[in-house]
């Protein structure tokens, strides 16, 4: 069994129940005698706490555990920080979905109990690094755990762009931009532009027009091990954006490549031994229950 002895915590700014949670989250922890750091813009907030205090990024190299506070987007700006460290990381839910921070509030002690025992069970998951290059040279990159998105920012205008994949050439297309997601992500954005859900062990990534001008052009599943580069047409008059998991942007200027791999560390995520992705999903989207049974 693995013991956890240093945890962090990170949390979302700009939310009161957050910080009562955390406060409670603190509280519980200090009771079994464990030792607690808080991530140094959260602990701003928490006047009096006593607590060692660190960047996100000194989190993932001293401690055992790190638990975010939050909602998704949370979860997503911790594992771009600690992915590269390995840390185990448990998300309990203060957001609007849940996909990724799955322990509720009122049921936190109770879990993390279980987690802190070793009943607990851990998955993967890949994030992409993405690279934009202008005259072959970078000039910006960033990581995401759920989408790298090329769009047109605020113009309303379509842009048009390249496919490679492997090396090869997919396609031309003109669209109002091109997703790009992982299986953590296909629950997300791309979802909503006609995007597969994907289960998140598959090693697979997905390619998802958005309101292409051709209605032939479908989203597109591809290994994992794949690179993709995307070409942004030289004849664009418009600079699109490239975003990571909607909050790293990089502006591109037209004949500039995107180049998307799969990143070598990945996010270690703890889930409670009763965790049911599917059960998240008829939670989350909407689905319907067993007939005649309710949901179970």
């Amino acid at each position: 069994m693995e013991q956890f002895r240093n945890i962090g915590i990170i949390g979302r700014m700009g939310s009161a129940k957050v910080l009562e949670t955390i406060r409670r989250l603190k509280r519980y922890l200090l009771s079994r005698h464990l030792h607690v750091i808080l991530e140094d813009t959260i602990a701003e907030l928490l006047p009096g706490h006593h607590l060692q205090t660190c960047s996100r990024k000194m989190l993932g190299e001293i401690c055992d555990l790190v638990i975010v506070v939050g909602g998704d987007g949370s979860m997503l700006g911790a594992a771009r920080a600690l992915a590269r460290s390995k840390v185990p990381v448990l998300g309990i839910n203060r957001g609007n979905l849940g996909f990724l921070t799955d322990i509720a509030p009122d049921e936190m002690e109770e879990k993390i109990a279980e987690v802190l025992s070793g009943r607990y069970t851990t998955e993967q998951r890949f994030l992409l690094e993405t690279e934009v290059r202008r005259d072959g040279q970078p000039i910006g990159q960033a990581d995401a755990l759920n989408d790298v998105v090329l769009h047109p920012g605020k113009s309303t205008r379509m842009i048009e762009f390249e496919l490679f994949i492997d090396g090869q050439f997919v396609y031309s297309l003109k669209a109002d931009g091109l997703i790009i997601s992982t299986p953590t992500g296909s629950t997300a954005y791309a979802l909503s532009a006609g995007g597969p859900i994907m289960h998140p062990k598959l090693d697979v990534i997905v390619v998802v027009p958005m309101y292409p001008h051709t209605l032939s052009s479908r989203p597109i599943v591809v290994s994992a091990d794949s690179e993709l580069k995307v070409v942004v047409s030289t004849d664009l008059t418009i600079y699109p954006l490239v975003s990571c998991d909607g909050q790293n942007h990089v502006t591109c200027a037209p004949g500039d490549t995107l180049h998307i791999q799969r990143k070598p560390q990945k996010l270690n995520l703890i889930h409670p031994l009763d965790h049911n992705y599917y059960a998240v999903c008829r939670d989350k989207l909407g689905w319907g229950s067993r007939l005649g049974k309710g949901q179970d």
